[in-house]
């Protein structure tokens, strides 16, 4: 059972919410605004948390940056923000999912299913090295010479699938219904930010990396190399 925090000004969704999710087992607390929202948050941690971004108080981004200053917890976004810079800036601040109102609550539901699926311990976990960094998928952990680097869960997800198939590629279309549904599959964008945001923070030269690496228009790569040899740079952008 998962306690699930859902934040929407509009009461009837709250309802409809709250009934659904705890119709499937799920411990719901649900508030119309940001201040509330981080008030429950700090005295019950959540396990997944549906926040809106236009709140009466704050927008939800706000709500989301902090939540991922100490928080993996999975987050949807589920917004009536239809463009392409809500979208961005939701997952920039650490969103894992967007979706826009209105909704099937079938479908929201899967989603919510699965990002709790993946935020779940996994089985046959490794640890992969390579020239620039450390994965541990036991541990959810990756570390470079620096130490240990946080990232996102989104981020994190995106990493373990390419880790979890070396020198394979994995396309655009994948890695999209993986992380974020079938509904997503043209969203590359989502990908590009993403990515950049993953070389930046685990490629010594984010611009010409090594490990992480674009087949323009098709798809991504992650290239394990040697340890002591951190073989061709490869495609940034895309």
């Amino acid at each position: 059972m998962s306690r699930i925090l859902v934040v929407d000004d509009d009461p009837h969704l709250l309802r409809a919410l709250t009934i659904a999710l705890t119709a499937r087992g799920h411990r719901t607390t649900a508030v119309p605004d940001a201040t509330a929202a981080l008030r429950a948050a700090a005295t019950h941690a959540p396990d997944l948390a549906v926040i809106d971004l236009g709140l009466p108080d704050m927008d939800g981004i706000n709500i989301i940056e902090s939540l991922r200053g100490w928080s993996t917890a999975p987050i949807i976004v589920l917004s009536a923000r239809h463009d392409e810079t809500a979208k961005i800036n939701a997952l920039d601040a650490g969103a894992d999912d967007y979706v826009t109102k209105p909704f099937g609550m079938g479908e929201f539901l899967a989603r919510i299913r699965a990002a709790l699926r993946r935020a779940a311990p996994a089985e046959e976990q490794p640890v992969v090295t390579t020239a620039a960094f450390t994965v541990d998928l036991a541990a959810k952990r990756v570390t470079t010479a620096a130490g240990e680097t946080r990232l996102t869960p989104t981020e994190w997800h995106l990493l373990e699938i390419l880790v979890r198939n070396p020198g394979r590629l994995v396309t655009q279309r994948q890695l999209l219904q993986e992380v974020w549904g079938p509904r997503y599959e043209k969203e590359t964008n989502y990908l590009r930010v993403h990515l950049a945001n993953l070389r930046r923070k685990l490629e010594p030269v984010p611009s010409r990396p090594h490990h992480l690496i674009t087949e323009p228009g098709i798809g991504y790569r992650f290239v394990p190399g040697n340890p002591d040899d951190p073989g061709t740079p490869g495609t940034r952008d895309g």
